[in-house]
């Protein structure tokens, strides 16, 4: 899940992302359901044959229920090839089938123009960082593969996602004394998150083909738990 912000930035622990969600807890079976619907929404916009290419871009070192998502539902795992910050070990051991690529920290992908059909991410981008570091995410997607899906938390679904703080996450003001407030300071950091919509998805996207956004996750119209946007 955590990647190097626009393969330039900072490495964080992937223990950090699932402070929230327990294993067991509720936060956890509504993680996984709403996970389940970004990959059949997935499926369903880029219809991937079984000979298709994907690349999945930053994979979690924790392996649970509402993790890599794509590795654990795709029938195809030989078809994945996944990246990530560390050794992988645990990955590994959890998907044998799926190809497993340790990147560096600063740079960019190791592939060639083209060497994939679907590049994929979910819950990646709004840890990328600024404007600039986002598009530059983007663009290197792009670059190695023909068509892209990028699944991001909607901050106007009621509780925010990395938090569990409700309603406040609206404006970053208000998301920003939250924080503080609840000691949860690392997370008004840009540099940690940016809370994303789909005005922001469209923006980000705008210069891309055939771009479109989509509310996915636990559907709740425009306060739905996730969007995606997909290129190509």
């Amino acid at each position: 899940m955590t990647l190097v912000a626009g393969m330039t930035g900072t490495v964080h622990g992937d223990d950090r992302y699932y402070e929230v969600t327990q294993p067991g807890s509720l936060a956890e079976r509504l993680m996984v359901r709403a996970r389940d619907r970004i990959y059949r929404d997935f499926m369903a916009t880029m219809r991937p044959p079984p000979v298709a290419r994907i690349l999945d871009v930053g994979v979690s070192t924790v392996v649970g229920e509402g993790a890599n998502l794509l590795e654990r539902l795709y029938p195809h795992p030989e078809a994945i090839t996944a990246v990530g910050l560390d050794d992988g070990a645990a990955f590994r051991r959890a998907f044998p089938r799926v190809r497993y690529v340790r990147v560096a920290a600063n740079a960019g992908l190791p592939f060639a123009d083209g060497a994939f059909d679907i590049a994929f991410c979910n819950a990646v981008l709004e840890h990328v960082g600024s404007d600039d570091a986002q598009r530059a995410f983007l663009a290197e997607l792009r670059r190695v593969a023909r068509s892209v899906f990028a699944a991001v938390p909607n901050r106007f679904f009621p509780v925010e996602h990395h938090t569990a703080l409700p309603f406040v996450h609206y404006a970053d003001s208000t998301f920003r004394l939250a924080c503080r407030l609840a000691g949860k300071r690392k997370w008004a950091d840009p540099a940690n998150l940016i809370l994303m919509s789909s005005h922001r998805l469209a923006r980000l996207g705008q210069a891309a083909p055939a771009c479109r956004i989509g509310h996915t996750g636990l559907r709740l119209g425009p306060f739905s738990s996730n969007l995606y946007l997909a290129i190509g």
